[in-house]
């Protein structure tokens, strides 16, 4: 203990002396240990986020992520990035990145982590323990399996780790049902305190982005897809609600019936629902890239956007269960509760009914 309290007492001399002559530098190294963000990060988030919305991309959320961590890493300069052998497909390199390299003493903020998917997400926990980096890495959804026991961790101890996980579903394509995680976004989301997002195109990647590093109360998952998806064109309030996990995005009056889709099946879900009513069915369309932040929302803002008195269907290229908590019994989801299959992403959408057309019929049928 005596021992102790001298090389306190040593260091706490050294950190004044540092601090006197590099003010500046001293202040952001507490700010970082602390795990403070910069005092202009939600400034800085919202114009990376207004920039995505003015561009307007098609891409697949896995590049929108790595667009969000080029404007991210530009004031956020605590990333500390990798993956488990997969950064050409994961994209969680950025343009600054530097790939460490320690037998050569070399500073980095990208780690090799090797195919070792819990290896990685265990260094992560210890990263974040120590603190000052805010770290991410980044594998395939499917091999969540691998680094769950440490993303549970994460969510039991409450610390901010940020896992990038891509090829979120069968649009994946050829690689087949081992790589295809029709059952992962759901089991996921059952891990206590675990943010799981599954945006549907740029904006909501880059929201997903900002509001994982905001929390700083555990961990979160982001579900990016390998294809293209289209970008939806929202109102200001709308992307302003991206943040609360669920939103309207489109509605009619008197709806009577609510789709609610994520990721690659939001555009899907749109589609459906202008020629519901142009048939003369009255829906809404929800999307809900995030159902644990969508959750933990006032019951007022639930049921805005869900109420009760609409049908509900929902839209997700995986297993159905986990949609029952908001369709209820009397609603229909349209998923997948099988294994997938090897086929090019838009043969295997149409094979297991991921259509426009069965999610229509979900309401002309049924209602």
């Amino acid at each position: 203990k005596e021992c102790g309290s001298l090389l306190e007492a040593e260091w706490d001399k050294k950190y004044a002396a540092y601090k006197a002559a590099f003010p500046k530098e001293a202040g952001e190294y507490m700010r970082r240990s602390s795990g403070q963000l910069p005092v202009d990060f939600a400034v800085q988030a919202q114009k990376m986020i207004e920039g995505f919305n003015a561009k307007g991309e098609t891409i697949a959320t896995r590049k929108a992520s790595q667009a969000a961590l080029d404007a991210l890493s530009a004031f956020l300069p605590e990333l500390l990035g990798g993956s488990a052998d997969l950064t050409g497909s994961n994209f969680t390199n950025f343009k600054t990145s530097v790939s460490m390299r320690l037998n050569e003493g070399k500073w980095g903020n990208h780690i090799n982590y090797g195919v070792r998917e819990f290896g990685m997400a265990a260094i992560m926990n210890g990263v974040t323990l120590h603190g000052g980096y805010l770290p991410y890495g980044g594998t395939f959804l499917t091999f969540a399996d691998y680094s769950r026991n440490a993303i549970r961790m994460a969510a039991l101890m409450k610390k901010r780790v940020i896992h990038v996980m891509t090829h979120d579903s069968i649009g994946l394509g050829e690689d087949g049902p081992t790589h295809q995680s029709v059952e992962h976004v759901s089991s996921l989301r059952l891990i206590p305190n675990c943010d799981v997002w599954r945006p549907a195109d740029t904006v909501e990647t880059a929201v997903a982005w900002a509001s994982s590093i905001e929390r700083t109360t555990g961990p979160a998952v982001l579900a990016l897809s390998r294809q293209n998806l289209p970008f939806v064109p929202r109102t200001a309030p709308q992307v302003s609600a991206i943040a609360q996990g669920g939103y309207v995005l489109s509605d009619v009056p008197a709806a009577q019936f609510c789709l609610i889709a994520t990721g690659s099946e939001l555009a899907l879900a749109i589609e459906a629902a202008k020629q519901l009513n142009a048939a003369g069915k009255p829906t809404r369309v929800v999307s809900m890239p995030c159902c644990d932040v969508f959750d933990r929302q006032s019951a007022e803002y639930k049921k805005s956007v869900l109420p009760a008195s609409m049908k509900k269907i929902a839209v997700e290229a995986g297993v159905t269960n986990y949609w029952r908590k908001y369709v209820g019994l009397e609603g229909a989801v349209v998923g997948i509760d099988t294994f997938g299959e090897s086929a090019p992403a838009g043969v295997l959408f149409k094979h297991f009914g991921i259509t426009v057309a069965n999610t229509v019929a979900q309401i002309a049928d049924g209602s």
